[in-house]
């Protein structure tokens, strides 16, 4: 182990798997918010391309919520980069931001309205909240 690793791989292997996809805290504080605002959704639905987070199909309105990190967000989380294995951290996030705006077009093009909520959004609660409220009465396309 290299001195400036902060695990051995066994467990950072062990630290990766336990990162979720679904149902993470960012996911649920914004459930959560669309609950109190009356709106009614699905989970995951592994019909749509990129499987949204949050799906209002009366509405055409898919939602991910994104993990600054991971998606690349341009944020200061969003642009740190780990020390160890540099390489594969950016072309690992790189394939995730491509991913993500594949995904966004097929849904686009399928008729969807595609919204990111970004997990440095929730830091201001009532913002993040009003945001989602004015998307919730936005007109459906």
């Amino acid at each position: 182990m290299n001195s400036t690793d902060v695990f051995d791989p066994a467990k950072r292997s062990a630290v990766m798997r336990r990162v979720r996809s679904r149902d993470t805290t960012p996911e649920m504080i914004v459930r959560k918010a669309l609950t109190r605002l009356g709106a009614r959704y699905r989970l995951h639905r592994a019909d749509l391309p990129g499987r949204p987070d949050i799906v209002m199909p009366g509405r055409k309105l898919a939602i991910f919520v994104h993990g600054c990190f991971w998606h690349g967000h341009d944020c200061p989380r969003g642009a740190r980069v780990p020390k160890q294995n540099r390489d594969y951290w950016v072309e690992k996030v790189a394939r995730n931001v491509t991913r993500d705006a594949r995904n966004g077009d097929a849904l686009a093009t399928l008729g969807w309205r595609v919204e990111v909520v970004w997990e440095c959004d929730l830091r201001d609660a009532e913002g993040m909240e009003s945001r989602l409220a004015h998307i919730l009465t936005s007109p459906v396309a």
